[in-house]
């Protein structure tokens, strides 16, 4: 068997071979168990929006490293999967790609054809999504697999939904809104983002009615003076005061509007101390507008032009309005002055394009008491977030208690299930609907027709021929149907098994973008439908940023693609390296570049590579200097045509996990291919040795920490524990301290006893970080040893994915012999660094004398054989009273004075010899730099970077020749 173990690990064998296999096994799949406790992650639903980035790796790995560890804690773990219908992102991205290959809008061809549209690119990239997280090991419970749009899905959506009418806390109003032109929807404030544009400022006057002044103000977008129906002074303000209650002309169109006072709008201090007002088109004027009872005016068309409102200016786009309304004012003799300034801009996150405020109908949910309610359940420790500090964003933002906005002018979504009716009576709606719990109604805020609710679609003739039934056009907002997930996907609201037993989840992982989008309206809604939480923890994650330190989105197009990674190092590399970021401080920064397919030359990432879109043309490529050719590359934006090269995305920061991944493989292979022979049987106290006792006690301090780091979310620290433990300790100290007896005949059955033991407990702690080089090894060890453990041998489990997690016994722990071995290493590294200053071969036999306590000394004896084995070094003697040989290297640590004879080892005068003449060569060197370093003239005029190289050689100039006098000092005795 151990020669089908090969020399170097293949991760797409292995990662190929066990997917299937623990598939096969249906080690994924959960199912309600009264014997055992649960531990359910909701996975944050993907975007059918493309293809998954490094930001869903991070957080895939990190619910799937949770998810894998609490099943081996013997918990019934779910992972629930699925993706979201993503309404206005999905569609933003279809209709752009239509717009740019197509040259085509929605309305070109209707909304049965574009929802058609988008169902194929669901399917598509919804396959394409869930197959990328399989590839990075997801442990997800495939049979569950849910879409936001699914029938259990829209059976929770509706029922929420009439549950919230039927409880009066969704009601209809006219509201300003952010609008998207482009897409021509509103958005939720936390779907805007801000960006400074080049822009203007502008300055005009309206002329006093019946006078013969005139008032002036300024903006940034004149086109709104259109929709003004009032001028705003601050009533402090002496320059204006005698014109309150008086009424201005706007000379555009003769309408007459009147000069308000208003403290919370206008500053004197600011500008002219006057401001136009357009209610209908800006927030802080619409609060104006409202606690002064003014007209508001809308001017714009959903798209963006001007509406009939505007008169003359009709049909025209909103900035060619602007540009003929400052060539009228200008005209008219009321254009005053214009400067160009960078003009803060509110922008859709999803269509990229600048918002209107806009006044219009839309869907809210009454926030009051459902914010409450999410709330009290932070407050009251009942949900608790990891980092703690994200309870602050979630509490601020829910304390404002916004009605929340939940329709969208889309085409892609759940339709709201509201029907309007206005000539039909209650009397006819009692009869139709009678006392169906599915269906509820009432008369809309003014009066004028009748909202009908209905959980199922109604046809349109239930009030027959006399009155028809017409559904609202609107969807709803995403985050609506997502705010059900927890309990959605579990059946609500049908009472089912599955429901009872894994309600309330556990943990969500997820990053800090949806604390308010999607957390905080899970907890609401869960408590609204439920009447209890969701889950209990919150774990917060960095985000992994581009190597510019921009947030990574399938919308800018600088996702990294997690693949290409995979492709190059293996997943379990990927995995590793994840989990190292995943800390409580801040983000990562991820530097790419692409790699030649034949040469391997990289060539790192720009801004181009990431925002070049062929638009319909020849595919982009990127050329490698050393070869001369270029190739098409990894992109969000296209896919490689067939057949080409392809230039792949790759980062150093990877060789982290696949180093480690290696150096597992080598140290596990090197103690399997010393495992013949081996014979089960419980081992005794008499059957360990020092260094079994130190390597057990590290193990039992290890698999503790491991357990509360885990549990605290912190996978930063708990990867940095089991390297350590695994490379440092296992690898390169433990596999070296036992190869004599290993090969020593007596002594070889314990040893393989408690390597074999310590080999399976690492491997289990490492599964959830690398399950698939553990599978791989976890196989081969059960073919050599099927029956092991420490101290009791027992049958390994058939899947190291359905093993126990290690819990070795508290008193394993050892401290003092902990530190006594931390010693003895220091100490072993000293000797080697002093075989390297002195280029003495490995294989020259060395003596050691070390100057200390005795109790020190005593331990130093009781390890003596290690000496010799690590380091063939002889311990010569060790106590208080031990002297200096002549002619010795020496060390220094703590409580230890540790000498090394070289006398008959080197030729100590030839070595003296060319150690003066380094050292007077070093002093030449140091002599120049210094002098050129006090020359004025050549720091005053060299290049920063020139005088920076000369004062960096100087530094390491000056450091080696202490060290070669040092050294020096030390043969000669001194």
């Amino acid at each position: 068997m151990t020669e089908s173990l090969e020399k170097q690990y293949n991760p797409e064998s292995a990662q190929q071979k066990w997917y299937q296999f623990w598939e096969e096994k249906g080690y994924f799949h959960a199912e309600p168990d009264p014997e055992k406790e649960q531990h359910t992650i909701m996975i944050p639903l993907p975007n059918v929006t493309g293809a998954l980035h490094m930001g869903h790796a991070l957080n895939g790995t990190v619910q799937d490293l949770i998810t894998r560890w609490r099943r081996m804690q013997g918990y019934e773990a779910l992972w629930m999967p699925g993706t979201d219908h993503a309404g206005i992102a999905t569609q933003a991205v279809v209709e752009r790609r239509m717009k740019e290959e197509e040259n085509l809008t929605r309305h070109d061809i209707g909304r049965e054809a574009l929802v058609e549209r988008i169902w194929d690119w669901k399917d598509q990239y919804e396959k394409r999504i869930l197959n990328q997280l399989r590839k990075l090991g997801a442990s997800c419970d495939w049979q569950r697999t849910r879409f936001t749009l699914d029938d259990m899905c829209s059976k929770a959506v509706r029922r929420t939904f009439l549950k919230l009418f039927s409880d009066d806390l969704i009601y209809r109003g006219k509201r300003l809104v952010n609008w998207d032109p482009f897409l021509q929807t509103a958005v939720a404030d936390d779907e805007v983002f801000s960006e400074d544009i080049a822009g203007q400022f502008w300055t005009f006057q309206y002329p006093v009615v019946d006078s013969d002044e005139r008032i002036s103000f300024s903006t940034t977008r004149p086109e709104t003076m259109l929709g003004d129906t009032a001028v705003c002074v601050h009533p402090s303000d002496e320059r204006y005061t005698h014109l309150v209650g008086k009424l201005v002309r706007i000379p555009l169109n003769g309408r007459e509007i009147p000069i308000i006072a208003d403290a919370l709008l206008a500053d004197k201090d600011l500008g002219t101390g006057a401001v136009k007002v357009t209610p209908a088109h800006d927030p802080n004027d619409y609060a104006c507008g409202l606690r002064n009872d003014l007209e508001q005016i809308n001017i714009l068309n959903p798209d963006g032009t001007m509406n009939d409102a505007t008169g003359e200016y009709e049909g025209l786009d909103r900035y060619a309005a602007r540009k003929k309304v400052v060539e009228d004012m200008d005209k008219l003799g009321f254009f005053i002055a214009v400067e160009d300034r960078q003009i803060p801009v509110k922008h859709s996150d999803r269509s990229k394009t600048p918002i209107e405020p806009y006044l219009s109908d839309q869907w809210f949910v009454k926030m009051d008491t459902l914010a409450q309610s999410a709330i009290d359940a932070v407050e009251d420790g009942r949900v608790r977030f990891f980092p703690s500090r994200y309870s602050k964003t979630y509490l601020d933002w829910l304390k404002e208690k916004r009605d929340w906005c939940i329709s969208r002018q889309l085409w892609w979504g759940h339709r709201i299930p509201i029907w309007y009716c206005d000539t039909c009576s209650e009397d006819d709606l009692k009869l139709a609907f009678g006392d169906r719990y599915d269906v509820d109604y009432r008369r809309d805020d003014e009066d004028t027709c009748w909202l009908i609710c209905s959980e199922t679609d109604l046809t349109g003739d239930e009030l027959g021929a006399a009155h028809k039934l017409t559904q609202d056009e609107d969807v709803l907002d995403t985050w609506f149907s997502s705010a059900l997930w927890p309990h959605a996907t579990l059946g609500w609201p049908d009472k089912n098994p599955d429901l009872d037993y894994f309600y309330p989840g556990s943990v969500l992982v997820t990053s800090r973008d949806i604390i308010t989008l999607w957390v905080a309206r899970m907890v609401l809604t869960g408590l609204y439908n439920m009447e209890d939480i969701p889950f209990k923890h919150v774990c917060i994650h960095p985000k992994i940023l581009d190597g510019f330190g921009q947030t990574m989105s399938k919308s800018k197009g600088n996702g990294v693609d997690p693949m290409d990674l995979i492709d190059k190092y293996g997943v379990d590399a990927v995995r590793f390296t994840i989990a190292s970021f995943a800390g409580e401080t801040q983000d990562v920064r991820l530097p790419v570049g692409y790699e030649d397919p034949e040469t391997g030359e990289v060539v790192p990432q720009t801004l181009e590579h990431q925002t070049t879109i062929p638009a319909g043309g020849e595919k982009p490529r990127i050329k490698f200097p050393k070869s001369g050719k270029s190739y098409q590359y990894t992109s969000p934006w296209f896919d490689p045509d067939p057949g080409e090269k392809v230039a792949r995305i790759v980062s150093e920061r990877f060789e982290y996990g696949r180093n480690f991944c290696n150096k597992l493989w080598n140290a596990s292979r090197f103690a399997m291919l010393n495992l013949e022979g081996y014979t089960p049987a419980p081992l005794t106290e008499s059957d360990l040795t020092m260094e079994d006792r130190w390597i057990l006690s590290r193990l039992s301090t290890v698999a503790e920490e491991m357990t509360t780091v885990l549990s605290r979310y912190q996978f930063d620290v708990a990867t940095r524990a089991i390297r350590d433990f695994t490379w440092n300790e296992f690898c390169d100290w433990y596999l070296e301290m036992i190869k004599p007896r290993l090969w020593d005949e007596e002594q070889k059955p314990a040893a393989q006893r408690v390597l074999v033991g310590v080999l399976d407990a690492l491997l289990r702690l490492l599964q959830p970080f690398v399950p698939f080089i553990t599978e791989e090894l976890w196989q081969r060890l059960n073919e050599i040893a099927p029956e092991r453990g420490l101290f009791t041998p027992e049958k390994g489990a058939e899947s190291i994915m359905i093993a126990a997690w290690p819990e070795p016994p508290k008193d394993w722990q050892d401290p003092q012999l902990e530190k006594r071995f931390e010693r003895l290493q220091e100490m072993i590294v000293a000797v080697r660094n002093i075989r390297a200053v002195y280029k003495i071969s490995p294989a020259v036999p060395l003596q050691l004398f070390l100057r200390c306590e005795s109790s020190v000394a005593d331990d130093m004896q009781n390890v003596a054989g290690q000496f010799d084995n690590l380091a063939k070094t002889l311990l010569e003697s060790a106590g208080a009273d031990v002297q200096r040989p002549s002619g010795s290297a020496t060390f220094s640590l703590n409580d230890v004075d540790g000498f090394i004879a070289l006398e008959g080892i080197i030729d100590l005068e030839a070595e003296l010899e060319r150690l003066r003449g380094e050292a007077e060569k070093l002093e030449k060197h140091i002599e120049a730099s210094e002098k050129k370093l006090a020359n004025k003239n050549f720091v005053d005029r060299a290049p920063a970077d020139v005088v920076a190289g000369v004062q960096e050689t100087l530094a390491g100039n000056q450091k080696q020749l202490q060290s070669v006098l040092k050294t020096i000092d030390e043969l000669e005795g001194k």
